[in-house]
């Protein structure tokens, strides 16, 4: 009896946010997955299309399990840019960082529409990227703080995030581009019934790079998806001041495109699911352009609203933002309650906060690593330092 009054008084003292949160959980835990719908058929953007004659499904079918899955995988990769802003402001991490908040629907769009085995090659702006390939939010934060415990050892940073089948992360504008492309002439060599994804910004698309490559490529019909994650700005300065043709999708001019709505995760995921399917046939490579939007500046050093306005910024946060878009369609067609949904952000902080503190105090590799994994396979062999006394040990 002593310990139900003590129990009753301890619930009146946390008062009625308490209780509060108490009704929510007792909610959620009521509502057993028989009163959810299993699945909801959804239409999409029609997709602006170059040298097809038929496009992706403009229907999207998506399950429970899909939606909750796609949620707390956006949801993660919010928080975890979120927590990386707050750490490079608090100068925990140091150097290039460029956060993809706003862009979560291309990278888990994408991933939810090939296959483990299919090959992904991006530019700098890759934490989501590497996430959505396999690797934990530790290991990512861990990489930008510098830490042993990160994906790259503590060695590549926020540019340079690699994990099998994940090429990176590469610093260079639009040299990931051709990179991609020799993946691809791998994939077809070796007769892997694999295609490879190779992304770059609206920033990247003038490079003659790019250009060289889509020739090579749509010469040698290699399964190649390439895709322009056009969020409206390369750097400052907007796609309109860039570039004299925006329609980065006709840039291939020989190899067939489509335009997709990359704030919108189903239109991404049946956009490249039909791309996959094409390269696979053995038809060539495609030109994708997803358009999309970055909250942040180009990189931490970008205050983001030198060269358009908060009220830009904004608007596109209450109209397009992808994670509301999915929650407000998987709420409105009975697939989850708000009460759940709250429920996994409340467990993807956590997850966060556990993975930043891991980031925070694991150690930093130590110096006599310095020369280690510059080469694959090879035998240890010695690296000159700073100057020719001083020599480091290179293991692979």
């Amino acid at each position: 009896m002593r310990k139900m009054l003590l129990a009753a008084l301890s619930r009146l003292l946390q008062g009625p946010a308490a209780a509060g949160r108490t009704a929510s959980r007792v909610m959620v835990a009521s509502r057993n997955y028989g009163d959810f719908a299993s699945e909801a058929t959804f239409e999409v953007k029609k997709c602006d299309l170059h040298r097809l004659e038929e496009g992706p499904s403009t229907t999207a079918v998506l399950t429970r399990e899909e939606g909750l899955h796609y949620y707390k995988t956006m949801q993660t990769i919010r928080r975890m840019e979120l927590k990386s802003d707050q750490l490079y402001k608090q100068k925990i991490i140091r150097g290039f960082c460029h956060l993809y908040d706003g862009q979560e629907a291309c990278c888990v769009g994408i991933e939810a529409a090939i296959k483990p085995t299919d090959h992904v090659i991006t530019a700098y702006r890759a934490h989501g990227f590497t996430y959505t390939r396999g690797v934990p939010v530790r290991e990512i934060l861990a990489e930008l703080t510098g830490r042993k415990g990160g994906c790259a050892k503590g060695k590549g940073g926020s540019m340079h995030m690699y994990t099998k089948n994940f090429y990176g992360g590469n610093g260079i504008v639009g040299a990931q581009v051709p990179l991609g492309a020799g993946i691809a002439l791998a994939c077809k060599y070796f007769e892997k019934n694999e295609v490879c994804l190779a992304l770059y910004g609206d920033g990247a698309a003038n490079q003659g790079q790019i250009f060289e490559t889509y020739n090579m490529a749509a010469l040698w019909k290699l399964p190649c998806i390439f895709i322009c994650e056009n969020n409206r700005y390369g750097m400052g300065t907007s796609v309109e001041r860039a570039a004299a043709s925006t329609d980065y999708y006709k840039r291939g001019y020989f190899i067939p495109g489509l335009r997709v709505d990359g704030m919108d995760i189903l239109c991404v995921r049946e956009a490249v699911k039909f791309a996959a399917e094409y390269c696979r046939a053995g038809k060539g490579p495609l030109v994708m352009e997803l358009q999309t939007y970055r909250y942040h500046g180009h990189s931490m050093s970008d205050p983001g609203i030198s060269y358009r306005t908060r009220e830009e910024i904004q608007e596109v946060r209450s109209k397009s933002d992808p994670i509301t878009l999915l929650k407000d369609r998987m709420v409105n067609n009975n697939l989850a309650s708000v009460e759940e949904l709250k429920e996994i952000d409340v467990a993807v902080r956590k997850e966060i906060e556990e993975a930043a503190q891991f980031a925070t105090t694991d150690p930093e590799p130590p110096l006599e690593e310095l020369g280690h994994h510059i080469y694959f396979n090879e035998p240890p062999f010695e690296v000159r330092g700073p100057n020719q006394w001083i020599k480091y040990k290179s293991v692979s």
